[in-house]
């Protein structure tokens, strides 16, 4: 069951910067590097994976505010807030170098989580098909790690002939800089949903939120 509420437009804080970037369908994207030092060492305390530890923190970001909830109902012209998005992840395969997408769902109970993805990531490693189901996972934000590269720029281009809110994220090899462990990431929203400070936001709630859960 995917619950979502109907935004009542003319109560809508972000209603006239809304309208006006639905009909220039843009999207805006912006890629920083943040500070993982401590979620590195909290993982190697743990003997817990770095990377289902950052897919939950990530989850649990996107999830913090209705911003980047959002989605456009075509049945009936409306925005829409999702009670909760889930990230879909992506598994590579060495042998064909081609990647699986893994529906994991989000659960703020962060055990639950981690048990949950790590056991969808061994079921995922066993078949190599595609198998990207959009229209049965409406509320799923891409969630992609790009493990090959510690990069400083990436761009994600889509055909915005359509209001497609879902955010999409990247990020990749974590690296010293500076005496601190830093990795890129990228984050992607649609324009009429989303400003430079709400695209900022995520980084800023992303980084409270590592810093939160290492204490």
């Amino acid at each position: 069951m995917v619950n979502y509420k109907v935004i009542n437009m003319n109560e809508y804080y972000r209603k006239d910067v809304f309208q006006h970037f639905a009909q220039t369908k843009c999207s805006i994207s912006m890629t920083a590097r943040i500070d993982v030092q401590e979620l590195y060492d909290f993982s190697k305390k743990t003997d817990t994976k770095f990377y289902i530890n950052f897919l939950y923190l990530l989850s649990k970001t996107l999830n913090s505010r209705e911003d980047y909830r959002l989605a456009w109902l075509y049945q009936t012209n409306q925005l829409i807030v999702y009670d909760k998005i889930n990230p879909t992840q992506y598994i590579f395969h060495e042998d064909t170098e081609t990647c699986t997408p893994v529906y994991t769902v989000y659960d703020e109970d962060y055990k639950k989580f981690y048990q949950n993805a790590a056991k969808d990531i061994e079921m995922a490693k066993k078949t190599h098909g595609y198998g990207l189901d959009m229209i049965n996972h409406p509320n799923w934000f891409d969630a992609s790690y790009m493990s090959w590269l510690s990069y400083d720029s990436l761009n994600i281009e889509l055909p915005d002939g359509y209001l497609f809110f879902m955010p999409i994220v990247n990020w990749g090899k974590y690296r010293q800089e500076n005496g601190k462990l830093v990795m890129p990431v990228t984050v992607r929203l649609n324009h009429a949903s989303a400003d430079g400070y709400l695209l900022a936001k995520v980084y800023k709630i992303l980084e409270q939120e590592i810093k939160n859960f290492c204490k």
